[in-house]
């Protein structure tokens, strides 16, 4: 995410977008999505600002970094806080800036611009192990978020330009951990990456941020490539529904592309797609629905339903639009969601 004149520093959904969390200049902010509430609200007074925030699924704990101009925290430190009982559990410092914070029931992973760090949680926390990465100025990893899933993957950009490593979190022990697992996924750096909540695929953008491509985890093979447009573009969010239907991502040019990736044959194809003189490239697929939000408008996106997104914007906009199998995309309902406060004390 990017800052703006709103005070919108991140923005994060929980690991089951049912929730986001909103770091502001003046406030942290958390709200449930469907209806769309204010749960939680914390005046940069009490907590300062922050860098990021990243929720337990909908529990009362939250993982925060200090950043900002009224931070509280230095941005070495990730907290984590009780959000119910008002109390700071853990504190773990690093050497160098945390740029992101990844959370399940059963560990935390902390990124820094060269280091994914793996921690076990909540008891006996103690760092398992540190993974070494390339330059990684956005902290990208994504963890598989659900306990009941099979999987128990991490992913993280690897050594190499374009590529990404998996790895299997299962039965690690301290200081002990397997061989990560390669894929080459594009010619240019990593620029975004996300996991659908299965651990079963992986989908990855590079910082050229024209195509998207959709990874079997199991197999490491291409199963989707997908056009995002023509022009580069710097992707923010990538997000895939609950039955991994379908794929939505986000980027600088505000607009919400929306790709159906079981039936494929949905997606939009070029018109020229017969000549193939002119190279692969007008075989890739293009969305099968689209929406706009406020140009250049940072935003982070996901599925609420099988055929309904929405769009959190940092200029404090909520956008919600459906969609149908031909393509057509109509916005249900609009709100400013930094007009909305909650009615209680929290």
């Amino acid at each position: 995410m990017v800052n703006n004149d709103k005070g919108v520093i991140s923005l994060r959904f929980n690991q089951d977008q049912g929730c986001f969390s909103c770091c502001m200049e003046n406030a942290l902010r958390i709200y449930n999505v469907e209806p769309l509430t204010e749960k939680s609200h914390y005046d940069a007074d009490a907590i300062g600002s922050l860098a990021t925030c990243e929720m337990l699924n909908r529990t009362n704990i939250l993982a925060i970094v200090g950043g900002g101009k009224q931070t509280k925290y230095p941005d070495n430190v990730v907290l984590i806080y009780d959000d119910a009982s008002d109390i700071f559990l853990l504190e773990i410092v690093f050497s160098s800036s945390v740029k992101a914070v990844r959370l399940r029931r059963d560990k935390i992973v902390v990124a820094t611009t060269t280091q994914i760090n793996v921690f076990s949680f909540p008891e006996k926390v103690e760092r398992l192990y540190t993974l070494e990465t390339r330059n990684n100025p956005n902290g990208l990893c994504e963890i598989t978020p659900f306990l009941t899933s099979e999987r128990h993957l991490l992913v993280y950009p690897g050594h190499k330009a374009g590529s990404v490593q998996l790895l299997d979190l299962a039965n690690t022990e301290a200081g002990i951990s397997s061989a990560p697992i390669t894929i080459n996924a594009h010619q240019n750096e990593i620029g975004c990456l996300s996991m659908d909540q299965q651990g079963a695929l992986i989908a990855t953008a590079s910082t050229k941020g024209t195509l998207i491509r959709v990874w079997d985890a199991y197999k490491r093979i291409l199963i989707a490539e997908f056009r995002r447009g023509t022009d580069p573009a710097t992707v923010y969010c990538i997000n895939f529904s609950k039955d991994a239907e379908f794929l939505c991502c986000s980027s600088d040019k505000g607009t919400i592309h929306i790709f159906a990736l079981k039936n494929t044959q949905l997606n939009k194809r070029s018109t020229f797609s017969s000549m193939s003189f002119l190279g692969t490239y007008i075989e890739s697929q293009w969305a099968l629905a689209t929406f706009t939000v406020p140009p250049e408008c940072a935003c982070i996106c996901a599925f609420v339903s099988t055929k309904a997104v929405i769009a959190v914007c940092v200029d404090g906009t909520f956008h919600k639009y459906v969609f149908n199998a031909d393509g057509n995309c109509n916005r249900e309902s609009y709100d400013v969601y930094l007009d909305i406060y909650e009615e209680d004390e929290f």
